[in-house]
């Protein structure tokens, strides 16, 4: 079993990177936003209950695919490198899959601020995630979040046998997810 957990900051891709990633491995995937849209019909994600029932539905998927016979998950996460919480989660995440005998993959991509505010307003991302059809407020807040967190690592900051960083950003999903299955020798599956 795989688990790849594709990081990096908000609209810089992972979610279409990972779609073309599960076409051409047969991993699910879990995109962050899976959760998010699920419970924002009830809680925001900013409020109390919602990060508590966004978290609690990701642990449940986690503990139950991690136990599958599945050949793995691909799950998209913004990590912010200066919130411990958020190192924390990771080990969590990578600790629970490895304890059940999966590989864990490291991709993180990386884009500048003006492809990032072009990708936040493309037509799938709007269509994937409600939540940020409120395009004003979703550029705002990728915007604000960037005084607040520091969303790719430093250079040497991950020392993970399996990472890959790749600066997206004239890249397509298709060419990234081939760089992905380059990077970690992985064959076409399906």
């Amino acid at each position: 079993m795989r688990l790849v957990i594709i990081f990096g900051p908000q609209a810089v891709g992972k979610m279409t990177v990972g779609e073309e990633l599960a076409k051409r491995t047969g991993l699910k995937l879990f995109h962050n936003h899976m959760t998010i849209e699920l419970v924002s019909n009830f809680f925001s994600y900013g409020t109390p209950q919602g990060k508590r029932l966004v978290g609690m539905f990701r642990q449940e998927i986690f503990e139950e695919v991690s136990k599958s016979d599945l050949p793995g998950l691909i799950f998209t996460y913004v990590w912010a490198f200066n919130e411990p919480g958020d190192w924390e989660y990771i080990e969590w995440l990578s600790g629970l899959f490895e304890s059940r005998g999966a590989n864990v993959y490291y991709v993180e991509l990386e884009a500048g601020i003006e492809k990032r505010l072009e990708r936040n307003k493309s037509s799938h991302r709007l269509k994937m995630k409600p939540t940020k059809r409120n395009v004003e407020f979703s550029e705002q807040d990728l915007l604000s979040s960037m005084d607040k967190y520091r969303l790719n690592s430093n250079a040497g900051e991950i020392c993970k046998e399996n990472y890959i960083r790749i600066d997206n950003a004239e890249l397509s999903p298709q060419e990234t997810a081939e760089r992905i299955m380059a990077a970690f020798s992985w064959v076409k599956e399906v």
